[in-house]
């Protein structure tokens, strides 16, 4: 019974070995993509534009589909806000980098007005800025780097 016991713990830690490979090779892959995008990310986001998330919208989208299942939500989150936005401007015909919500476009309709405005609250929700804290620490604990220089 004892020999059976051994058996079957050694047999549980070799399946484990290629889940735990895995794991290290997600890891490595996102660590890796968030070291590539970091001088694009630093760019966009120090140029004070207002539409720096649109612009860095597919360095996120790549982030997220490199990400461990650790930190999925926090991507879905931040990627999900920011395309509803950038498709709440498009939908609208609105150029993110030019549009001024207290001076919007003359032609524009109320419920594309509301759209907008909506999309931007939800960004800048509290539920958004803490995923995107949490994924600009989860860069610095696991890849020992942050997402921006």
């Amino acid at each position: 019974m004892r020999r059976l016991t051994r058996t079957a713990a050694l047999l549980a830690a070799l399946t484990l070995v290629p889940v735990l490979a895995g794991c290290q090779d997600t890891q490595e892959s996102y660590c890796g993509a968030v070291k590539d995008h970091q001088e694009e990310l630093t760019k966009i986001s120090s140029d004070g534009s207002q539409d720096s998330l649109i612009q860095a919208l597919g360095i996120f989208e790549d982030l997220q589909s490199k990400a461990p299942s650790d930190i999925t939500d926090e991507w879905q989150q931040v990627v999900s806000r920011v395309q509803a936005l950038k498709k709440a401007l498009d939908d609208a015909g609105v150029d993110p980098a030019t549009y001024d919500r207290a001076h919007p476009p003359a032609d524009l309709s109320a419920d594309d007005k509301a759209a907008i405005d909506a999309a931007a609250r939800e960004l800048g929700s509290g539920e958004t800025l803490a995923a995107l804290q949490a994924l600009d620490q989860e860069a610095r604990d696991v890849c020992q780097t942050p997402l921006t220089l």
